[in-house]
């Protein structure tokens, strides 16, 4: 029984999984905070360590049997020390969103005031939105960017800061595509007596092969997802300096979660382990000048950009010029096979399930190859169906033909067996 294969064990969900297969392969992922894990990544996630319970640490577990688990998990450690340049590393968490939340729950207390981004303007919601544990726990307070241009105002956020009296500041943000000035947080944090907590979750990638300031000389804790600019499967890490390594430790166990997902902690030290190889620094790189493409791209064809460009690998379009909302917008790309994704942009009229924004990203074209004049073709073809598709349907079934013949001129996953 256990050693058939998933065509033989569940024909239908193997069914449903070639199809998935087949969608990702004939389409442009052009959501930011998504990319294509490697064989190799994939492989350890779908390896025998599935297999087994290992609550604890290396050295420390709660099972028998965990000799390997140990070896591995260590390794995995070991690999995002080195790689980020951090005193430690807790590489359990399964979701950035746990990981905010252990990076809170080990610094701070119930009610203690926050300061972050808000969702509205470029934050998640994981930086107290009132929907989320951290609106509801802590004391939530918002700085935004500037109206006029977009951009951080870091000046109002100390001015904020001197207000509010936080006693933690997030610095960090999911549709921000600019720079973030880490040293400035770190002043900031310091006259107000907070800790800075850094969420790099889109930008990781970017931080590690120094496309981007670090915010590790900042921040008392970072905290990142594993499987956007990374890489890596779809899991999250805390780094932070070594004063509270065993607060953090004892807040994501027994803190906020129990048994860790070995199998994607395999995964995340073989997607550490790549991003130590050649080529990762040029592919981050490559991540950068794509987005830069796209985004002139999208100028030239009439778009506005809140902050008017980027730093890094997303932008934020601005699409009350065209009379079409994110979601229709993002519809009308899915069915010309290009996936990007619904966002408020700052001040917005529309309601968050409609919003007057799209935010595209680089890191899934990047890593099937294509390079600027990819990037750029594909600004126009983004243009071509928000702009024409409302009202001439045919303009779908020619970008999805353009778009088919780029995605068979750049595979992924050649002959993948299911």
């Amino acid at each position: 029984m256990i050693n058939r294969t998933l065509a033989q064990a569940d024909p239908q969900m193997a069914e449903i999984l070639g199809a998935e297969l087949n969608r990702q392969q004939e389409t442009l992922m052009l959501i930011p905070s998504e990319n294509y894990a490697s064989r190799a990544v994939m492989a350890a996630a779908g390896s025998v360590f599935t297999n087994k319970y290992a609550e604890g640490y290396p050295g420390n577990r709660y099972y028998n049997g965990c000799k390997f688990y140990d070896q591995m998990e260590q390794l995995c450690i070991d690999r995002a020390k080195k790689l980020f340049g951090a005193d430690h590393a807790n590489v359990q968490l399964h979701t950035g969103s746990q990981a905010n939340m252990a990076a809170y729950h080990a610094l701070i207390k119930p009610g203690d005031r926050i300061l972050a981004m808000s969702v509205a303007q470029g934050g998640h919601l994981t930086h107290g939105a009132p929907v989320n544990f951290s609106g509801q726990m802590y004391q939530p307070h918002f700085y935004s960017v500037s109206r006029e241009n977009g951009w951080l105002d870091y000046d109002e956020i100390a001015q904020i800061a001197r207000e509010v009296k936080p006693r933690l500041i997030v610095a960090g943000a999911s549709a921000y595509p600019r720079i973030i000035d880490f040293e400035r947080f770190r002043a900031i944090a310091d006259e107000v007596g907070a800790y800075v907590v850094s969420d790099i979750a889109h930008i990781a990638g970017l931080v590690a092969a120094k496309c981007h300031p670090d915010p590790i000389p900042f921040s008392d804790v970072v905290t990142t997802t594993t499987h956007k600019t990374l890489r890596g499967p779809r899991g999250a890490l805390i780094l932070c300096k070594s004063e509270y390594a065993s607060a953090i430790d004892r807040a994501v166990f027994p803190g906020v979660q129990a048994g860790p997902l070995m199998h994607i902690i395999a995964a995340k030290a073989v997607a550490l382990h790549e991003a130590e190889q050649v080529g990762f620094h040029e592919y981050q790189h490559q991540i950068i000048s794509n987005a830069q493409a796209l985004a002139q791209s999208l100028l030239e064809e009439g778009f506005d950009l809140i902050t008017g460009g980027t730093d890094n690998h997303l932008m934020l379009v601005d699409l009350r010029n065209k009379n079409i909302s994110g979601h229709e917008a993002a519809d009308l790309c899915e069915q010309a096979n290009m996936v990007v994704n619904f966002n408020l942009i700052p001040y917005d009229p529309r309601p968050p399930r409609e919003t007057s924004g799209i935010r595209p990203g680089t890191p899934g074209i990047t890593t099937r190859g294509m390079k600027e004049a990819e990037a750029a073709l594909i600004g126009k073809l983004l243009a071509r169906v928000i702009n024409d598709a409302p009202t001439n349907p045919a303009v779908l079934d020619e970008v999805r033909a353009q778009v088919l013949e780029l995605c068979h001129s750049f595979p992924i996953y050649a002959d993948l067996e299911i």
